[in-house]
């Protein structure tokens, strides 16, 4: 198990929780930070004492007050702690439940795991730091495991087509709107064939149950 923690959370219910949860794990060192400045000096610290941080687990919104903070919120402390410690292992802690949004923390950042607040949440982080020790990685949304590899499919192009249809858009709409901003491909049979891979991909009958479905899921 890891011997050595941070958690950096800016209110103290979560905080307390946090550490209290961490605590039922036997973790020895277990440090918080409530600003995201404070959490980057305690990494750089750890490090030079040559004693450093096994797993930051950290929220993404982080309110404002006095203190004027260089980092301003839990992506800017990732990414760079991430710079500091490239293999330190992070978890995100968050109320951030779109998915899409969550698939990107783990492509942009290279984070380890993502528990979603709400029910049940102390007990969804004991799973993901005895996961992410073990070199696992770990999601808290059981829906998000069943459609993370459909996800891994979907690029920017798909998700900028899904949420033009999503606002009233007809295929044609699309096309005319593609080759006006010169995105490609912008042909309608592309866009078509495009439609019935997602389609295909996510299980679904039509356009309609595809775009409610991305919707929910909170693609777009």
């Amino acid at each position: 198990m890891f011997n050595k923690i941070l958690i950096s959370e800016d209110f103290d219910s979560y905080n307390i929780g946090i550490k209290k949860t961490v605590e039922e794990l036997k973790i020895p060192i277990i440090d918080q930070a409530f600003y995201c400045d404070e959490a980057l000096l305690k990494i750089k610290r750890a490090i030079i004492d040559h004693e450093p941080y096994e797993l930051l687990i950290t929220d993404l919104s982080f309110a404002s007050d006095y203190r004027k903070q260089k980092l301003e919120g839990g992506e800017d402390l990732i990414q760079a702690a991430k710079t500091e410690q490239p293999n330190l292992k992070v978890i995100v802690f968050s109320i951030e439940n779109r998915f899409h949004k969550i698939k990107s923390m783990f492509d942009k950042y290279k984070i380890n795991g993502f528990v979603t607040k709400g029910r049940s949440d102390t007990k969804e982080l004991q799973k993901a730091i005895i996961s992410i020790n073990q070199n696992e990685s770990y999601i808290s949304n059981v829906n998000y495991k069943s459609f993370q590899n459909n996800l891994y499919e979907l690029n920017d192009y798909d998700v900028y087509l899904l949420k033009l249809l999503s606002q009233g858009f007809t295929q044609k709409d699309v096309e005319q709107h593609f080759k006006e901003k010169q995105i490609v491909p912008n042909s309608e049979s592309s866009i078509e064939k495009r439609l019935a891979l997602l389609r295909a991909s996510f299980n679904v009958k039509d356009t309609k149950q595809l775009l409610s479905l991305v919707i929910e899921l909170g693609i777009i």
